[in-house]
C-alpha cells in the first residue's frame, strides 16, 4: 500500500474532526480562559482543576464521585458514551497509586462500563489506559481510563476515508443518558 507521502502528495493529513464548537464552551466554563493541558502554577492537572472548580457536576460532567476516584465525560469524546475514571489526585502512573486508589479505580471502571451497557446497549466497550506521553496520554501526568461504547461497523468510511470523526451527541445528552444509568 502506498502512503499520500510516498506517492507524492505530501503526508496524510492528521484526523480531523466535524467542527463541534460546544466543546470550546465546555473547556472554558470548567477551567475558565486557561485550556492548558500541563499543570497549573499550582501544580494541579487539568482533572483535578474540574473536580475542584466548585461548579455543579452537571455543569463540568463529573459522573460520579467517589472517595478517591471521578468519572467524568471526555471532553473531546471518540464517541457518544466516551468517559474517564481516574484518581482525585494526579499520578502518573499506576505503580503511583496506593492499594485503596487503585481498587477505587476498578470499582469506578466496572461502574462505568455498567453505566455505559445501560445507557447505550453496545455491541461491546472498551477500556483502557495510555500511560505516559509516548503511549498517546494527552494528560500524562494525570492518568485516565477510558471507557467508551463500541458498535460494530462504527468505525466507517467517515473516519477511513475521510479521517473524521461523527459525534451524534452533545455531551449533555451524553451526561444524561449515564448520569441515569450509573450503577449505585
Amino acid at each position: 500500500m502506498t502512503t499520500a507521502a510516498e506517492a507524492g502528495g505530501g503526508p496524510s493529513p492528521a484526523l480531523a474532526r466535524l467542527w463541534a464548537g460546544w466543546r470550546t464552551g465546555y473547556i472554558e466554563r470548567i477551567t475558565g480562559d486557561d485550556t492548558e493541558l500541563r499543570p497549573d502554577d499550582t501544580g494541579r492537572s487539568l482533572f483535578e482543576r474540574i473536580l475542584h472548580s466548585g461548579r455543579p457536576d452537571e455543569e463540568t460532567f463529573i459522573l460520579w464521585r467517589g472517595a478517591r476516584c471521578f468519572a467524568v465525560l471526555n471532553a473531546y469524546p471518540y464517541g457518544s458514551g466516551h468517559l474517564l475514571v481516574l484518581p482525585q489526585v494526579a499520578a502518573a502512573d499506576l505503580g503511583d497509586l496506593d492499594e485503596a486508589t487503585a481498587a477505587e479505580l476498578w470499582t469506578g471502571v466496572r461502574r462505568a462500563v455498567a453505566a455505559i451497557r445501560a445507557a447505550y446497549a453496545p455491541d461491546g466497550v472498551n477500556v483502557g489506559i495510555n500511560l505516559g506521553a509516548g503511549a498517546g496520554a494527552g494528560i500524562p501526568d494525570h492518568l485516565h481510563v477510558h471507557c467508551l461504547p463500541r458498535w460494530s461497523g462504527d468505525t466507517n468510511f467517515m473516519t477511513t476515508v475521510a479521517e473524521t470523526r461523527v459525534l451524534p451527541e452533545p455531551l449533555e445528552a451524553s451526561y444524561a443518558k449515564l448520569r441515569a444509568a450509573w450503577p449505585g
